[in-house]
């Protein structure tokens, strides 16, 4: 009986059904937002968006059912798990945080769809790498930041009057948010040889740094791929074998 209610559970029909429910649920929380649609249709947003969190804690219950201690096994399964516990706990009229993260549980689209999750599991997989870049940036941007401050801060002490506020200005150029107009040429007015620190600073940050952590993750999302297709791989590969020694038994018991 769990077995065949795990396997409904995992059936493309089932989960494309959850993922509708929680795109809808996402439609119905924002609405909640809306004056006008609460007030046109209020008690009807509420009640269907009872109906999302009654259907999503139907599927856990089951899922709780069906696999037992090994629920709690996967980390999507406890990701899913606490979403649905946060939305179950009673609401107070002071509590307006916990009816905020109700929202979290569009976030169960990410569970629910294999590509996402892939997308997920490569940007985790990608962190500790990422850590390192991340460490060289921030040497970067205490260098650039202490250079900034030195060279800027006595006609921009908006921009550059100290350590804190030339990093934030820096963060700014390395976004390429208004770099140009709103800040670079203001300075080289006053400063005009101060290209020779921002061209290098944007090249370095912004076109090496930054990229070097688009590659990590796509490669780290590439490998997670691989490892899916060798999983599949072996997974079709053990029931080819399973299903030929059952017609090897076959034959050997017509032999006898």
């Amino acid at each position: 009986m769990r077995e065949k209610i795990d396997r409904w559970l995992e059936s493309d029909r089932v989960r494309t059904l959850v993922i509708g429910v929680i795109l809808f649920n996402a439609v119905i929380l924002g609405l909640e937002t809306s004056k006008t649609a609460m007030a046109a249709a209020g008690p009807l947003i509420l009640a269907l968006d009872r109906l999302c969190l009654a259907i999503f804690t139907v599927e856990i219950a089951l899922k709780l059912y069906a696999r037992g201690a090994r629920f709690f096994r996967s980390g999507w399964n406890v990701f899913d798990f606490a979403i649905v516990a946060v939305s179950l706990i009673p609401q107070s009229q002071g509590m307006s945080v916990l009816r905020a993260l109700r929202v979290l549980r569009v976030l169960r689209v990410i569970s629910a769809a294999p590509r996402l999750r892939r997308v997920v599991e490569g940007f985790i997989t990608a962190l500790p790498g990422m850590g390192s870049v991340f460490l060289l940036m921030g040497i970067v941007f205490y260098i650039g930041a202490v250079m900034a401050t030195k060279l800027f801060s006595g006609t921009f002490p908006e921009w550059f009057g100290t350590i804190g506020r030339s990093a934030y200005t820096l963060f700014q150029i390395m976004t390429l948010e208004s770099w140009s107009m709103g800040i670079v040429r203001p300075v080289m007015e006053a400063h005009p040889y101060a290209w020779a620190f921002f061209v290098p600073f944007i090249m370095v940050t912004t076109f090496a740094v930054v990229n070097l952590l688009v590659g990590l993750i796509v490669n780290s999302m590439q490998e997670a791929h691989n490892a899916e297709d060798v999983a599949k791989t072996d997974a079709y590969r053990d029931e080819v074998l399973a299903r030929l020694a059952a017609i090897e038994a076959r034959l050997a018991e017509r032999k006898d």
